[in-house]
C-alpha cells in the first residue's frame, strides 16, 4: 500500500545523565505539498557523533544537516542514486573536517534515515542507531547494527543477546573516520495505514528494551511517547545521550469509510469523465484553438470586435502550454521513480519482538512508579503529589478495563512523577528502583 502524503511525527533528544554535552543530532523534514512528497517525500534523520565533545556534535549536526539537502537536490537521478550520495557527500565532509585539524581526528557519527515516499519507506543506514517499525503489536528492526558484536554473532549464526555484552559499543562503520563509506540501503519496505515507524540511538536502546519500547508507542500519541521514552532511559540512569523519533502513519478513518457518497449527475458528471480521459492542459488548448478558428472566420467575414477574441484566444493557448510544462516536470520524478532496476530485491526485518502489552508489563511499570514516588518522596523531591495521586487513582482503577487503557493510564502517571524528577536532579545521580527488571534482553 503506498504511503500517506500526511504523517504525524514527534522527536527529541536529550543529553542524559552521565554526559555533559549530547553529541546526538536530528532533524524531520516532511514534505510540505503533494508535489514534494511525490518528488522526495518526507526525510528523518538521527545521527550519534563521536570523538569528544564538540567533534562529535559537529560530526552528528553535519549529518543531519547534508543528508536532507543532497538526498533532495539529487532525487531526480533515482531514489538509491540520491541517499547514496547524500551519505557518501555527508562523510566526506566529516572526514575532512577531521583531516584539516588535529584536534578533530577521530570524529565520526552514525546515521539513519528513513524516507517516506509513494511506493514505501526507505532505510538508509550506518552504524548502530536504529529504525523500528511498529505494527499490530510486533516491533520489527529494520536495520543491522555495524557493531563488532552483531558482526561476530552474523559470522557465527547466532542472536546478537547471546553475546551478551561482548565488544557492544565497539561501532566498526559509520561516518567521518574513513574517505569512503559503504551505506546500508533497504526499500521499499511496505507501509499500511497504523505503522509507526522509530528511530532512536543507542541511548534509548541500550537501557530500554524494543518490547517496552513498541508498546509505549502503541498506546500513546507521538509528542507523549517520545518524552516518556526519554525520561525512562534517564531513569534507567541515563548513560549515554537519548535521541528519539516517531513517524506515524494516519490509520483509516471510520467515519470516512462509512460516509457515503455522493455520485455527480447530467453535465457534472459527464465533466468529470472528461477530466479523468483527457488532461486539463488539452482542454484549455482545445478552446483556445476553437476561439482562435472562430476569429478567423469572423475576421474573414469582416465582424467587429474580432481582436478581443482572438486575445482571448492566445491567452487560453498560453494557459494549456503553461499547464503542459507543469504536468511534464511532475511527471518526471514518477519516470525516475520507475526506473527501479537497482531497488533491492530482499528486504530484512533484522529481528522482531512481540510488544504486545500483557499483565505482567503493566505491573512492572506500576512497580516502577511505587518505587520511583518512595525515591522522591525520600530524596524531597518537590512534585505536584496531589495531580500526581489523581493520575495514579485513574491508572489503578484502569486495570478493570482493557489492557491497552491500563498501560496507557500508568505510563501518563508514571511520565508525570519522571518528569519532576527529571527536573530536580542533578548529573550523576540515578533512580534506582527496588523491583527487579524483566529478563528480556534491552538490546
Amino acid at each position: 500500500m503506498s504511503v500517506s502524503e500526511q504523517v504525524h511525527y514527534a522527536a527529541l533528544t536529550d543529553v542524559g545523565v552521565k554526559r555533559s554535552h549530547n553529541q546526538d543530532a536530528c532533524a524531520a523534514h516532511p514534505a510540505v505539498d503533494s508535489l514534494g512528497f511525490q518528488t522526495h517525500g518526507h526525510v528523518f534523520v538521527v545521527a550519534d557523533g563521536m570523538g569528544g565533545h564538540a567533534v562529535g556534535e559537529k560530526a552528528s549536526a553535519k549529518a543531519v544537516r547534508d543528508i536532507p539537502f543532497i538526498y533532495t537536490k539529487h532525487v531526480k537521478d533515482g531514489v538509491i542514486p540520491a541517499i547514496r550520495r547524500a551519505f557518501q557527500e555527508a562523510n566526506a565532509g566529516i572526514y575532512a573536517i577531521g583531516q584539516q585539524n588535529p584536534e578533530f581526528r577521530g570524529l565520526g557519527t552514525t546515521s539513519t534515515a528513513l524516507i517516506l515516499r509513494p511506493e514505501g519507506a526507505w532505510i538508509a543506514h550506518v552504524g548502530d542507531s536504529r529504525a523500528y517499525r511498529i505494527r499490530k503489536g510486533v516491533a520489527e528492526q529494520l536495520t543491522f547494527d555495524h557493531s563488532w558484536v552483531w558482526e561476530i554473532a552474523r559470522r557465527q549464526g547466532v542472536d546478537p543477546d547471546q553475546l551478551g555484552d561482548f565488544k557492544k559499543n565497539v561501532i566498526i562503520r559509520s561516518l567521518g573516520p574513513d574517505p569512503e563509506v559503504e551505506v546500508d540501503i533497504e526499500g521499499p519496505h511496505p507501509v499500511e495505514p497504523g505503522d509507526v515507524f522509530l528511530l532512536c540511538s543507542d541511548g534509548l536502546t541500550g537501557v530500554v528494551t524494543p518490547q517496552e519500547v513498541g508498546a509505549i508507542v502503541s498506546v500513546m500519541p507521538a509528542e507523549e511517547a517520545v518524552r516518556f521514552l526519554v525520561h525512562l532511559a534517564n531513569l534507567r540512569g541515563g548513560p549515554d545521550n537519548i535521541t528519539v523519533m516517531i513517524v506515524q502513519i494516519p490509520d483509516s478513518s471510520p467515519e470516512q469509510a462509512s460516509t457515503p457518497r455522493t455520485r455527480p449527475r447530467g453535465l457534472a458528471a459527464a465533466w468529470q469523465a472528461w477530466k479523468r480521459r483527457v488532461p486539463w492542459p488539452f482542454t484549455v488548448l482545445g478552446i483556445g484553438c476553437t476561439l482562435a478558428v472562430l476569429s478567423l472566420l469572423l475576421q474573414w467575414n469582416a465582424v467587429p470586435g474580432v481582436t478581443v477574441l482572438f486575445v482571448i484566444a492566445a491567452l487560453w493557448i498560453l494557459v494549456g502550454l503553461i499547464g503542459l510544462l507543469i504536468q511534464l516536470q511532475q511527471e518526471e520524478p514518477a519516470e525516475a521513480t520507475e526506473v527501479a532496476a537497482d531497488w533491492p530485491r530482499e528486504l530484512h526485518v533484522y529481528k522482531k519482538h512481540d510488544c504486545s502489552i500483557t499483565p505482567e508489563l503493566v505491573e512492572q511499570f506500576t512497580q516502577m512508579e511505587a518505587s520511583l514516588l518512595e525515591s522522591m518522596r525520600q530524596q524531597g523531591v518537590a512534585a505536584d503529589y496531589d495531580t500526581h495521586a489523581v493520575l495514579a487513582d485513574a491508572a489503578d482503577s484502569a486495570k478493570t478495563a482493557e489492557l491497552a487503557t491500563a498501560f496507557r493510564k500508568r505510563c501518563e502517571s508514571l511520565a508525570f512523577l519522571a518528569e519532576a524528577f527529571h527536573k530536580a536532579r542533578h548529573k550523576q545521580e540515578a533512580f534506582r528502583p527496588s523491583w527487579t527488571p524483566s529478563p528480556s534482553s534491552p538490546s
